[in-house]
């Protein structure tokens, strides 16, 4: 019976054993992988960092012992702030629409003036 030459996807040494073994260890099995994902990972990564550096921003507004602050879009933007990711929403009753970064949220106010809120636990 004729024995095939396999080699390893990751490096490509000879590979000895199973039949249907595809690396030839345990670390060229994880490099491989995550070279595969890592597209997928680096953009979930850098959007759970924007997130993150968002609520701590927020959370840097309130004076500590507070339930809220306000800001203008200016400082927001200066720490770093980005509009576009937030984690929810919650519309009041009178229909003004809080954008949340985890357990932080903001309000648009008149001009360019934030409304900074430390949401509730639930």
């Amino acid at each position: 019976m004729p024995t095939e030459q396999r080699t390893c996807l990751q490096c490509g040494n000879s590979i000895r054993g199973r039949v249907d073994k595809k690396f030839c260890d345990d670390s060229c099995r994880n490099a491989y992988n995550n070279q595969q994902n890592s597209t997928s990972n680096n953009l979930i990564r850098n959007i759970n960092h924007a997130l993150k550096k968002n609520r701590n921003i927020l959370e840097s507004i309130i004076p500590s012992g507070e339930e809220l602050g306000k800001t203008t879009k200016d400082k927001l933007l200066f720490q770093g702030f980005q509009f576009k990711y937030f984690t929810h929403s919650y519309e009041t009753k009178k229909g003004s629409q809080y954008m949340f970064c985890y357990d932080f949220g903001y309000l648009k106010l008149e001009g360019d003036w934030y409304l900074v809120v430390k949401g509730k636990e639930r």
